[in-house]
């Protein structure tokens, strides 16, 4: 992976390139004093991973990452750790504190060349019979589970993770919603908030802004509300006028 480090100390920027120089599938292109000099790097190069420090000169790495479009994957590296519950909303991959240990670095570095293997694997010259397979794969911990789109009963977002819930239990990976939904059968599932994604087939009954199922209530924000009714519900309304 070729990641960039952008931090105004110059030890600080050695120092995470020494590390970044131990680990075989990461590749140093760049190491930048602020952000500005990033932004002018996307345009010329592939940037697939930033080690982020926070509080620099010209612009902070929080304020980068509302400005930029479409970022890289990102690590914050920094001495602060007020930043991390905004830094996660803005949906980087992790957060280390300095001073950062190579244990905890090479755990990073591995996250996200996990999130970049899931990101980068081929779909559309997969063969048929894959992609009309009825499940498929994810990592939750340190183990490879099989889902099955039938067992699915609902999937929360939580930061840069989500919790796939199934007949069978739950089960947490790194992964964004948005990319999980891209894979799904939009005619079985649906998005219902920003952080939940339902199966239709596994709804028992909706009461106000409230999904029921099982003994799961799932939110519906005022956004989704209209478009839940209309695929869920609209079709299979049983009531007098239907049949008057």
């Amino acid at each position: 992976m070729n990641c960039v480090i952008i931090d105004d100390e110059p030890l600080a920027r050695e120092g995470i390139a020494n590390y970044v120089r131990e680990i075989d599938f990461l590749h140093l292109t760049a190491t930048c004093e602020n952000p500005v000099e990033l932004m002018k790097l996307l345009d010329k190069r592939p940037v697939d991973l930033v080690f982020l420090d926070i509080q620099m000169p010209k612009m902070n790495g929080i304020d980068f990452l509302k400005i930029v479009q479409k970022p890289p994957m990102v690590i914050i590296t920094t001495a602060f750790p007020t930043y991390a519950l905004e830094g996660f909303q803005l949906n980087v991959l992790d957060y280390l504190l300095k001073p950062i240990t190579f244990d905890r670095f090479f755990k990073s570095a591995n996250k996200a060349k996990d999130y970049h293997q899931l990101l980068n694997k081929p779909s559309t010259d997969a063969p048929k019979a894959e992609k009309d397979a009825d499940y498929f794969f994810i990592k939750s911990g340190s183990k490879y589970e099989k889902i099955r789109f039938d067992d699915i009963l609902y999937v929360e977002a939580m930061q840069n993770y989500i919790t796939i819930y199934t007949e069978k239990g739950k089960y947490v990976t790194l992964l964004y919603l948005k990319h999980l939904e891209q894979n799904l059968d939009q005619t079985a599932f649906i998005r219902v908030h920003k952080s939940y994604i339902v199966s239709i087939n596994k709804i028992e009954g909706i009461e106000g802004n409230e999904i029921f199922i099982q003994s799961h209530r799932i939110p519906i924000s005022r956004n989704y509300h209209q478009q839940v009714i209309e695929q869920v519900v609209r079709n299979k309304l049983w009531d007098k006028i239907k049949f008057s």
